[in-house]
């Protein structure tokens, strides 16, 4: 049974994963819903064929892309609302994902139409778990493509840099190079990082070193294909415990609550919150 056959009248919108390279990556739910609904949103209909015809998905494509998506929305919202039910996908991967498709999707969750995710391929989680990268407590920051602007581009370098988490990046192939190197300027030429390409496809390569040693390489030639690039978080030094608890006097003594010294000495000492929580106690006792 597919899934229109389970609710042949509801409108709803399905978000659909595709393979990023290798067209066996693909899920066969994807394959059941793409056959099942009444049209596909594809940000290029010619370069969705290919992947349709592998599967003999013959539902109708519909262009959806960035150039188009502002005016598209009203017309597609009327549709899904008279219980059309449409599947939108990407060149390749997770849509919404540096791809378009948030407009939509936004409009449909406010005219209460049920979205419903497809899960499957997506470059930044094949990128992520391959890199042998970290960042604190396994947490990592998805930036997608970096803004072009001067100004922008400087502010997000800057919070990059400092970020204890991992940092994953979309760049194109041409401005790899530049990336990196602006990373370097930017105080992280020691930092360990990885850049990945073509990944699922006949020529995946992950090269891994230094944001420095990867500058250098780069700098003789652009990579070919899809590229994500991946920033290891920054390691803080923990702040001397001797230092820590003479800090915790002299708030005591001026009469500072265990909760208030908690907090000072979390977000202007660096303290880690169970150390600091620790200190504050114990001095207080």
């Amino acid at each position: 049974m597919t899934t229109r056959d389970k609710e042949p009248t509801a409108g709803r919108l399905f978000v659909v994963s595709t393979p990023i390279g290798n067209l066996g990556d693909i899920t066969y739910r994807a394959v059941e819903v793409l056959r099942s609904v009444d049209a596909i949103l594809a940000e290029d209909t010619r370069h969705a064929r290919t992947l349709l015809d592998r599967y003999e998905v013959r539902v109708p494509t519909i262009a959806y892309h960035e150039h188009n998506e502002a005016k598209s929305v009203p017309r597609l919202l009327a549709r899904l609302a008279a219980g059309e039910r449409l599947a939108l996908i990407s060149d390749a991967g997770t849509p919404l994902l540096s791809d378009p498709g948030a407009r939509l999707v936004r409009a449909a969750v406010e005219a209460g139409i049920p979205v419903e995710p497809i899960p499957g391929a997506s470059a930044l989680l094949a990128a992520l778990v391959a890199a042998g990268l970290s960042g604190a407590d396994g947490r990592w920051t998805f930036y997608g493509f970096l803004p072009r602007r001067a100004g922008e581009r400087r502010s997000a370098l800057a919070e990059i840099v400092v970020s204890q988490y991992l940092t994953i990046m979309y760049e194109a192939p041409t401005r790899v190079a530049d990336l990196l190197a602006d990373l370097v300027e930017a105080g992280a030429g020691d930092r360990r990082a990885a850049v990945a390409r073509e990944l699922t496809k006949q020529f995946e390569e992950i090269r891994r070193g230094t944001v420095g040693e990867l500058a250098a390489y780069y700098a003789g030639g652009a990579p070919r294909g899809e590229v994500v690039v991946l920033l290891e978080g920054a390691v803080t030094l923990e702040p001397d415990e001797a230092v820590l608890r003479e800090r915790v006097r002299a708030l005591r003594a001026q009469g500072v609550s265990a909760r208030d010294i908690v907090r000072t000495l979390t977000e202007s000492e660096g303290a880690p919150r169970n150390v600091a929580y620790r200190l504050a106690h114990e001095e207080g006792s």
